[in-house]
């Protein structure tokens, strides 16, 4: 599809205008999502301090992670529909009075059980986030810079993460445990104070249509239509594939796979986290232009970086030698920061498959897929290094085993999504002549 053909099928009368306004309101909103992911990645710069306090294994350290995911991966659907029926403010309210007590907790706890708690909590929190950033834009900005916005929401996503690998992990070693997670609480705090201030589910005149409640019947006919779209289901799938390589790496096993596995410090280990974040920020902002400008380049750009990470990981973990090369490591944490921009490529699938009312149940539907990525390969990859003795090579191939999966169900999906939308590019048109200026 050209690109003159995107623009003709998602100029669509009635656009929100965009312009300063919007964007201060989405600054506002997004801002959330970015202390939301502060506090997610958070563990992956503390991992190794996690297990000392709390006296643990891998597999139990893994649990931290896999249970905020497991959270935040179940609650995607219930936020999806939270959001289009209740609107942005209210469910990011909520979100961040759960995420920051969620922090609080996790400073403060005792013991593994209450830090669990504290973990899960967070996790509820935030995954009120990002899918209702995703509706803010939708609702303040017009069609056609979805794909632009979408990419610029993951890279303040990604922002935040580098506030952890860089601010989080020097309170941690300067003040300790419980100062550092303490004081970064206070972040939730100040978003929340100007969420409620400022923030505006949508510019006026651009009221979303009133959604009818009818109690399970309404839930189950939102979930069913936006799963019955080829879009949403290809969304999901490449969610899947192409996000959990560079979460599972930044949320808990990168340092440890650093440390233990080649032998760096810890601080060099954090300067190659942190070089994953750039290259995602960097990367955001290409594939952003990429695929508002091209709509047919958005599955050779998420193959393309799945491709890119098997063959970079593949090449890192068979290296001969006790140790691989720091050039390989940095080459394999600049592919891996291609892992964010790709996954933000789903949205661009499920987005154009769904009317508005069905915008945020069907980017929870697709936001589940990477986190259920990641949730599984964190979990396999504790149980394999316990059941190994820490041998990150066996433990690690659990990467190729769900891109595999995923990149299968993709190729079973494109047909159909490309099928879907050259009808309703068809439409679109005979809609447009018809329309009276």
């Amino acid at each position: 599809m050209s690109s003159s053909s995107s623009s003709a099928t998602i100029t669509l009368p009635g656009d929100p205008p965009g312009g300063r306004r919007a964007m201060a309101v989405w600054a506002v909103g997004v801002s959330v999502y970015f202390v939301a992911v502060i506090f997610r990645t958070s563990l992956g710069v503390a991992g190794l301090d996690a297990a000392d306090r709390f006296h643990v294994n891998a597999s139990a350290l893994s649990t931290f992670s896999i249970l905020q995911l497991l959270v935040y991966a179940g609650m995607q659907i219930p936020v999806g529909l939270l959001v289009d029926r209740l609107g942005t403010k209210k469910v990011l309210t909520i979100g961040v009075v759960l995420f920051t007590a969620g922090q609080l907790g996790f400073a403060f706890s005792p013991s593994y059980g209450t830090a669990l708690a504290s973990r899960a909590l967070l996790g509820c929190g935030d995954a009120m986030t990002f899918i209702s950033v995703l509706r803010l834009g939708t609702r303040w900005f017009p069609a056609r810079r979805g794909p632009l916005v979408a990419q610029l929401a993951g890279l303040v996503g990604m922002a935040g993460n580098l506030v952890s690998t860089l601010v989080i992990a020097r309170l941690l070693h300067g003040v300790g445990w419980t100062a550092a997670f303490a004081g970064s609480a206070l972040a939730g705090v100040v978003v929340l104070v100007l969420m409620l201030l400022f923030l505006k589910d949508h510019p006026e005149g651009h009221e979303p249509e009133p959604v009818p409640h009818q109690g399970a019947a309404y839930v189950r006919r939102q979930i069913a239509a936006s799963w019955r779209e080829p879009g949403t289901r290809l969304g999901l799938w490449v969610h899947f594939t192409t996000q959990f390589p560079a979460m599972v790496f930044l949320l808990l096993w990168g340092l440890p796979f650093l440390v233990q596995a080649q032998g760096l410090s810890r601080a060099t280990a954090g300067e190659l986290l942190t070089l994953v974040v750039l290259s995602n920020m960097v990367i955001g902002l290409v594939y952003g232009q990429i695929v508002a400008r091209h709509h047919a380049a958005r599955l050779p750009l998420a193959l393309g970086t799945v491709g890119a990470t098997a063959l970079m990981w593949a090449v890192a973990l068979v290296w001969p030698g006790e140790h691989a090369p720091m050039w390989l490591l940095v080459v394999l944490c600049a592919v891996l920061g291609a892992c964010g921009p790709a996954s933000m490529i789903g949205f661009d699938f499920a987005r154009p498959a769904n009317p508005p009312e069905r915008q945020g149940t069907a980017s929870g539907i697709t936001n589940m897929g990477g986190f259920v990525a990641s949730m599984t390969t964190l979990f396999l990859i504790g149980v394999l290094l316990d059941a190994t003795g820490d041998d990150y090579t066996v433990a690690f191939s659990a990467v190729f085993v769900l891109q595999a999966l995923g990149v299968g169900q993709i190729l079973r999906l494109r047909g159909r999504v490309a099928r879907r939308e050259r009808e309703r590019l068809v439409a679109s048109r005979v809609e447009t002549v018809h329309v009276p200026a």
